[in-house]
Formats: C-alpha cells, structure tokens, sequence
C-alpha cells in the first residue's frame, strides 16, 4: 500500500538529521559508553494520511576493547484516507507497525564488522532484515573503505488472511560500499555506491488498476478526479502486475565543509534501475553554531525522478464481445513510480543539556519539515504536501 513508500520516506528523513558537526570521535573517552535516545514523530499531508511514531533507542560501547551493541523499537501509527482508499470504494483505515532491531560490533584496532537485524510487523505484512558491515581505518584513518550486505525478506498479505492462504513474498539483496576521506581537519568527504537485486512480487494486495476504451483516452488527464475516473472507465477490476525481478543502482557524493562556525553538508544521490525509472536527488544542510549549547541547522532537498518504463497515465482495456477483457501485461497504479519532483524545506534545533565538560551529554533536538510533491501524469492527484515534526531526546552517560 501507499505507506510502504512514505515509511521508507520518514526513514529517510531522519537519518539526514543532527551531528554533522561533531562525531563520535569528539572527546577522548576510553571506558564504557551508554547512549539512549528517544523520539516522538508525527506526520500528515493533504491526502489524508497521517502517522504517529514513538521510538526508544540504546547503545552500549567500549572504546578501550573495541566492542559495542544496541538495539531499537519503534511503533508507527497509521491512519488514511487517502484518495488510493476512496478510489476502491473503502473507508478510512487505522493500523499499527511494530518495527525493532538489534545491532553488534567489534572493532579492537583498524578493521571491524558489524552485525544487525531487524524486524518489521503488520496485520498484513512482514519484512526480517539481516546484515553485515565491514570497514577498514587505513592512513591513520584518513582513509575508511566500507562494504556491506543485507537481505531482507518481505511477506505481504490481507489483513486477517493467514499468509498461508494468501501471500506475496519479496527477496532483497542490498550490497554497498563506501569510502570515508579525511581530507583536512576541517574537511569529510564519503562516496557511496549501492547495488539493489530485488526478486519477488511488489504489487501491492490491495491495490486495482483501472483500465479504460481507446475512444475515451483524450478525457482522461493528470489529477482525474475518482467520479470522473469511476465515470470513463470499464468496468473490469484488475490488480497491478509489475515485473517480478529488479536491479537497482545508486552512487552518491557526501562533503562536509567545517566552517569559523558552522559546517556546510551537501550531498548527491543518482539513482537508476532495471525499470527504466532514473532519480537525482541533493541535499543541502547548513549547521550553526549558535553558542555552546545551541545548534541551528535549515536544510533543503530537491528530488527528480522519471517514471517506470511501464508507467501511464491511463491504461487502455479491450473488451471483447464474450465480456473478456485484454489487459496490458505491466501495470501499475502507485504514483511513486511515475515520473514526479519532489521537494524538502527545515530546520532543527539541538539544546545540549550537558555538563559543563560534555554539554552533549544530554541533548534535545526538535525537527520541523515540509514537504511538497508534483505528480504530472498521474490520476487522482497533481499534487501532494505533508508536514514532519519530530522532538528527540539522546543522552549517554
């Protein structure tokens, strides 16, 4: 459904925010770590969906011995009724996801590895994630080559249908790498790579693509309304149908400039897949440095991308004189995969709590977003805006 999609979105969302410009390497502890984080997050837009997500967070690690560990727990509350819903004829829906995860690593000198897991659950869907990260410190660790893998099982189903009975499975396998350049004292520069096989089904159970007569074509336009849609189309309901294997490739470019007091990040991502779909994406975050205790950071980001190459506007149906109806081989009605422009606009604000020797032993950060996307060939809607805020609470001891 159309929530997998603005999850990953959030998800996104907030691994852009605070710490650029301190690090882990700040400091000269060398005895056991603890650091707890907690979050409450909301977010809403003009299609009627809204999500409410708490999350509690903890780490443990040993700069001395080289180990660490830690885990999270989040829930998302979700509640639409988003024009996807009204178009098949349901009402407005609330459910529950309960995602958590647990991570380990040991890391005595220069080279370390990592493992994490992670679990995501629905009424009707079901994602396990496991993975692996090695990164080697070379040049007296000016020079951090990284590469990772991880593979994700995803069962998705109709609520109150055992997968038994009904289920679409998806296999991912994710592999990365980067390499972290300490260019100067004042200088960070990562570029990333990452390869994507995905081989399964991601139609979505839920989800009917509606299928019209070439003769009505020409009144069929972006942002079609669900009367005039229900009005032109035939009668038939057919569900999506999407390839059943898919590459993905993306490279990105992090540099992060530290200025007398502030830090300039800017970051861009290219993005191109076995469906023909092509995406550029940047961003762009400068942080201040208010006082001591206070961080100011404003952010932009800017999303381009084209659709699917078996996207349209407006899929043609043929009906035949026994009532049977020929159907295009690929469809799809998930607006994500048509060609759209997307756009960020924030800020946060991080109050450092701390002790006078380590004021970042007790920070609270407040994030605030908008977000605005323009959909030009797709129906139902031309134009989607949502809002995100968030408040954060990490301290470590």
């Amino acid at each position: 459904m159309p929530r997998k999609s603005l999850l990953r979105s959030l998800g996104l969302l907030l691994m852009l925010t605070p710490g650029v410009s301190r690090g882990e390497g700040d400091g000269v502890s060398t005895g056991l770590t603890t650091e707890l984080k907690s979050e409450v997050a909301a977010y809403s837009d003009t299609d009627a969906v809204s999500v409410f997500t708490p999350s509690v967070g903890a780490n443990v690690r040993d700069v001395g011995s080289g180990w660490s560990a830690g885990g999270n727990y989040l829930i998302d509350i979700v509640s639409a009724a988003s024009v996807d819903i009204v178009s098949t004829a349901s009402g407005r829906w609330t459910e529950v996801r309960h995602a958590g995860g647990l991570h380990a690593g040991y890391k005595p000198y220069e080279l370390g590895a990592s493992l994490s897991g992670s679990v995501s659950r629905e009424p009707d869907y079901l994602s396990l994630t496991g993975g692996l990260r090695i990164d080697w410190d070379l040049a007296k660790k000016t020079l951090t080559p990284a590469f990772a893998y991880a593979f994700t099982h995803d069962t998705a189903g109709r609520s109150g249908t055992p997968f038994s009975v009904y289920s679409l499975e998806l296999d991912r396998h994710t592999f990365g790498t980067d390499v972290a350049f300490i260019l100067d004292r004042e200088t960070a520069l990562n570029i990333g790579a990452d390869v994507i096989l995905e081989v399964g089904h991601q139609e979505k159970p839920y989800r009917y693509v509606p299928l019209f007569a070439p003769d009505v074509l020409q009144s069929v336009g972006p942002g079609a309304s669900v009367a005039a849609v229900n009005q032109l189309r035939l009668p038939a309901r057919i569900s999506e149908r999407m390839p059943t294997t898919r590459q993905r490739y993306a490279a990105s470019v992090r540099l992060a400039q530290r200025l007398a007091d502030s830090t300039l990040v800017v970051k861009e991502r290219l993005y191109t897949d076995s469906w023909g779909l092509k995406a550029s994406t940047t961003d762009l975050r400068m942080v201040f440095d208010l006082s001591p205790r206070w961080e100011l950071w404003p952010e932009l980001r800017a999303h381009f991308q084209s659709g699917v190459s078996f996207w349209r506007l407006a899929y043609v149906g043929n009906q035949a004189s026994d009532g049977s109806f020929g159907v295009p081989a690929l469809r799809t009605g998930d607006r994500e995969l048509s060609p759209l422009v997307a756009g960020t606009a924030g800020a946060g604000l991080e109050w450092k709590l701390g002790g006078a020797s380590d004021p970042t032993a007790f920070a609270v950060t407040l994030l605030a977003h908008v977000m605005a996307t323009r959909y030009s060939e797709a129906l139902f809607v031309e134009q989607r805006i949502g809002g995100f805020t968030a408040l954060q609470a990490e301290a470590k001891f």
